[in-house]
């Protein structure tokens, strides 16, 4: 027979007191996030936030280096990526082995930045935004440290590489032999060097190199946005058109760019580092990023635009590249305005022109090509271990 509640048993059950819940035991408060204790609809907290939360506080790994083949390698010295002014006196004044022994007493002292510091934030700051988008995708800059260097002084260049959080896993110290010879093994898109005889070498075997400078004073870059600047010939484009300037003058270079406009210039040895730019632009545009990509470039030329800069804009066409601007400065000096773009890095096959970068702050990046080096020769340093 079914239970029926009396009206004594309704009573009590209507006016029995509500019991509170037994206190949170303290070890079990000690595990809530900090700042969530008591306060507005933490009772009601998704149990997924509170583990996002911890896993924030777990260590991170480091992503999985790109396969070679895959990415747009750019091969950095070590006195590109770091300071070695002081190293690079010991050396010279006293010789190889109080050379090695000043880096092994003071490994654990991270060198200071260099030029290239800078650009390599850069690419590491694309390389964080592409994996957000690609997470599978190995379409990466990978960073190779280049370097002639003895192994023993690898220690330090590992735990300054550490101490900036750099993602550099690939090393070549080939302990006072020139790396030149491994850039092709390594797939090299670009190779950065102080050594201006190496970067030579680098072009000669057909490989995208240039000599960085630091600038004469620092300018605030973006830590965001990637941005490089290129000259146009004897950069971007072969030197044909300078070496009618430097055989005809200027009124016979500017009749024979109108009667060529629609002849592609020659490539030059940095074009396929511009190409593979593009490669990775087009990713973001993909993604409907084209305003807010992280990665920015300029062609900044000498050319005059009416006379003789649209077979310069037709060739990049003809090669389904394109830069984001286009500046003809029909000969006014190109450090003023590179000081408003602020480039990460700006290549130019005229000293003259990465002197005016580099006083204006900077950091210009000379590219030994065409007939504007015919008559110069690279200064002949002393071959050292931190020479790159």
């Amino acid at each position: 027979m079914p239970y029926k509640a009396r009206s004594a048993d309704r009573r009590w059950l209507r006016e029995r007191p509500v019991r509170a819940d037994p206190p949170v035991p303290r070890s079990c408060r000690a595990m809530e996030p900090p700042g969530t204790a008591g306060a507005p609809g933490a009772a009601g907290r998704p149990w997924d936030e509170a583990k996002a939360f911890y896993d924030n506080l777990a260590p991170k790994k480091k992503p999985k280096s790109p396969k070679p083949e895959n990415a747009i390698t750019i091969a950095v010295s070590s006195r590109a990526l770091f300071r070695m002014e002081e190293e690079q006196k010991i050396y010279n004044e006293q010789g190889v082995e109080a050379y090695v022994k000043y880096q092994l007493d003071h490994e654990n002292e991270p060198f200071l930045p260099g030029a290239a510091f800078p650009f390599v934030k850069a690419l590491e700051a694309v390389n964080t935004q592409l994996r957000e988008l690609y997470p599978d995708s190995e379409e990466l800059f990978d960073i190779v440290l280049m370097t002639n260097n003895h192994a023993q002084v690898g220690v330090r260049l590992i735990n300054s590489i550490n101490h900036y959080d750099l993602f550099i896993e690939r090393f070549c110290m080939t302990g006072g032999n020139s790396p030149i010879c491994y850039l092709k093994a390594y797939h090299t898109n670009l190779y950065l060097s102080s050594d201006a005889e190496k970067v030579s070498g680098a072009i000669e075997e057909g490989i995208a190199a240039a000599t960085i400078f630091s600038p004469s004073k620092d300018l605030e870059v973006s830590e965001n946005q990637l941005r490089v600047a290129f000259d146009g010939d004897a950069v971007l484009f072969s030197d044909e058109s300078e070496q009618i300037v430097k055989a005809h003058g200027l009124d016979m270079f500017f009749e024979h760019e109108k009667a060529h406009e629609n002849k592609p210039l020659a490539q030059g040895p940095l074009k396929g580092f511009l190409e593979a730019l593009g490669k990775l632009q087009k990713k973001f545009y993909s993604k409907g990023l084209r305003m807010e990509c992280p990665i920015r470039t300029y062609l900044v030329t000498a050319r005059s635009a009416a006379s003789s800069g649209a077979r310069a804009l037709k060739t990049l066409r003809s090669w389904g590249l394109e830069t984001d601007e286009a500046l003809f400065l029909a000969g006014a000096p190109k450090g003023p305005l590179l000081k408003k773009i602020r480039p990460h890095i700006f290549f130019d096959d005229q000293m003259f022109h990465v002197e005016g970068a580099k006083e204006m702050g900077t950091v210009a990046a000379h590219v030994p090509y065409g007939i504007a080096q015919k008559h110069k020769k690279p200064a002949q340093e002393k071959q050292t271990p931190n020479s790159k």
